[in-house]
């Protein structure tokens, strides 16, 4: 809805009674703040004294104290531990990502010592893959693209810069508060600082529509104000803050003034594309760039319009052009404070711009601070460092309670609060209350070391337990969501998994860590449905193709099909937790995809090396890069069969097909 169609419908009379019939709606709803105060998220963290179980010795880690309590209740029991075998898979995807190599799970299989478990989870927690395998969270939590979205969905310059400060935050183990901190407020607390600024690029990853023509610039700012409030309210607190832009939350305690106070934290942030190069070198840019497109449209038209016999020459004249795109200069998308043109922030009726009620300040929401916090003013110096001291203060009930759970849901498959991101009155109740405190608590007495929360989890008798349940009839019975890890959950890989354990198997997998994006050749046709195709220049460097999901280039207007097939998120909004789907395209892309069937024939060419022709050598070498063991009796007998009729290359597609190779368990 444009401004004059906005002015002439509130001055019709459904206009002014649906104006005056919703604006009473949106007045404050008198909250009893004491009561709502007593709602479990909003309780203090207070660290619980791990349960006393009789005949439950040799345990020093109180997760396994919480959980034997809660199987107890219920009448259930803990299956007896994973083999080692199965037990390095799980730890290896995990926590890396990636799937052991044969080698490595066959010394694991053959240690004797007592702490080999230990060993395995320091090694790989101090595993660079580490990184690169938490971050994919993360980033999927702050809603990552490198770019816009939206009809035009332009390129964010060198957006690549904050997945790889995510990633070297992961692996130095930041302690998560001055994690968060960099992010809300890095360029406010060292405006210098190349790392900072990087990390203040999370404002920047947001949707952002550029209109053409006559742009409504006020609402295109109260778009972008909106985005970087909610991504905060979900990705940190883990609260539905959106829900009382239009109107008083009708669930949670938290009132629209409640919202706009929280979005006044943000009210001075403007883009800011720090160039880390000589100004004549981005206009030298600019000038190559605009030649480089008019050529590369230009080609790409007469391509898509061109008869078969004339394609493949066109086809080649695109190619030797991208091969000569020019360089960008290196910049970072970050964000600053422009207190000059500070959007000044009111309560808006209905969430709707012109409809501007009460101005407000700086605020946390009520029921999250005491009684009687003033407001700052509204040209406080630092407002979004203030507002990250709050986030991250010992006191928030919220902050170290959802990235605890988020940690227990990536190891689990599902968090202790199956709603990460709502902690809110219509969001899932903890399944083990007593240990999501005891976590958080733990979590803060490390110094905020994630780490430390990780390994707690990966030493612990509940991870490390079978995937079978000792009764499974009566465990489906009592409890058929497993919500009281009366058994581990087998869970199927994720997009990145699957297509990242392929290279490994197949020997192709680059590990070349950190820089630029990758742009992978994809079909011309999805190319073509870009509004500015050009934007799709596939990297030349032909290695750099196989290197990690994580690098692969973020486009939320193009998603690789491969990753999309397999739950990859739209990318849009904060994705708190990936669903899991299954369906006929999945096996159709591991069947008949071009990223499967090319790196089958990998794999099969490197075993046809290896084994130097022994079938039975053969077999046994693919199913341990695949599966991680050797293959039964039964699968030696059916994998024989199948080599008489098929080549290679068709039985290594068969072992990416495998639920040993696309499950963890």
């Amino acid at each position: 809805m444009n401004s004059r169609f906005r002015a002439i419908f509130r001055s019709s009379a459904v206009g002014l009674l649906l104006t005056a019939v919703c604006g009473s709606l949106a007045e404050n709803i008198p909250y009893d703040l004491k009561k709502a105060r007593q709602y479990w998220a909003f309780q203090p963290v207070r660290k619980p004294i791990p349960p006393q179980i009789e005949n439950f010795a040799g345990t020093a880690n109180p997760i396994d104290l919480f959980v034997r309590a809660g199987l107890e209740k219920a009448g259930l029991q803990s299956p007896p531990p994973a083999s080692r075998r199965q037990l390095i898979r799980r730890v290896y995807f995990g926590v890396t990502g990636l799937p052991p190599t044969p080698e490595t799970v066959e010394a694991f299989v053959n240690d004797p010592a007592p702490d080999a478990d230990v060993r395995l989870v320091d090694r790989l927690l101090g595993s660079v893959h580490f990184g690169e395998r938490w971050a994919q969270h993360w980033l999927d939590t702050v809603r990552f693209a490198e770019t816009e979205g939206f009809e035009y969905d332009r390129h964010l310059p060198d957006a690549w810069r904050f997945r790889d400060y995510v990633i070297d935050a992961f692996n130095q183990d930041k302690p998560f508060d001055r994690f968060v901190t960099e992010q809300i407020a890095g360029d406010e607390l060292t405006p210098t600082s190349r790392t900072l600024q990087a990390a203040a690029i999370f404002h920047r990853l947001g949707p952002v529509r550029r209109n053409a023509g006559n742009p409504d610039i006020a609402v295109s700012r109260n778009e972008v104000l909106t985005e970087r409030t909610d991504v905060i309210g979900s990705a940190i607190l883990g609260l539905t803050l959106n829900c009382a832009r239009c109107h008083d939350h009708r669930l949670d305690p938290l009132t629209q003034k409640d919202y706009y106070r929280f979005q006044a934290y943000l009210a001075a942030t403007e883009e800011d594309n720090i160039l880390l190069a000589p100004e004549n070198a981005r206009k030298a840019y600019d000038k190559d760039y605009k030649v480089f497109r008019t050529k590369l449209k230009k080609l790409r038209t007469e391509l898509f319009a061109a008869p078969a016999d004339k394609r493949s020459q066109l086809k080649a004249q695109i190619k030797a052009l991208e091969a000569k795109q020019p360089v960008v200069p290196p910049t970072i998308p970050s964000i600053r404070n422009d207190f000059t043109n500070r959007t000044a922030i009111h309560v808006l009726r209905r969430g709707v711009w012109e409809l501007k009620g009460e101005p407000v300040g700086p605020r946390p929401p009520a029921v999250l601070v005491a009684d009687g916090l003033p407001e700052l003013p509204a040209d406080h110096p630092t407002p979004r460092a203030e507002l990250a001291r709050w986030l991250t203060d010992s006191a928030n009930p919220l902050t170290a309670r959802v990235i605890v759970n988020r940690l227990w849901q990536h190891h689990f498959g599902q968090g202790l609060v199956k709603t990460p991101n709502d902690f809110g009155s219509h969001g899932d109740r903890p399944s083990h209350p007593e240990l999501l405190d005891w976590l958080a608590a733990e979590l803060v007495e490390s110094g905020w070391s994630l780490k430390h929360v990780h390994r707690l989890i990966l030493l612990s008798r509940t991870y490390q337990q079978s995937s079978r349940p000792i009764d499974p009839k009566l465990t489906d019975e009592l409890d058929p969501e497993n919500r009281l890890l009366s058994h581990f959950s087998r869970r199927r890989l994720s997009a990145e998994e699957i297509r990242d354990a392929m290279l490994q198997a197949s020997g192709r997998l680059s590990t070349r860590v950190g820089g630029r994006s990758v742009i992978v050749p994809v079909d011309s046709g999805l190319v073509e449905l870009l509004y500015n195709p050009e934007q799709w220049v596939v990297t030349q460097e032909v290695s750099e193709h196989d290197r990690r999901s994580v690098y692969l280039i973020a486009k939320r207007n193009l998603r690789l099909p491969f990753m999309k097939t397999f739950d990859q998120p739209a990318l849009q909004t904060s994705c708190g937790r990936r669903e899991t789907s299954t369906h006929a395209p999945q096996a159709l892309e591991m069947l008949n995809g071009d990223l499967a069937n090319d790196l089958a024939k990998s794999l099969a060419e490197r075993i046809r090396q290896s084994s130097g022709g022994n079938r039975a050598a053969l077999i046994h070498q693919t199913f341990q890069l695949t599966t991680g063991r050797p293959p039964t009796a039964e699968e030696k007998v059916m994998s024989r069969n199948f080599l008489q009729q098929q080549p290679l290359s068709e039985f290594a597609l068969a072992l990416f097909n495998l639920n040993a190779f696309l499950y963890v368990e």
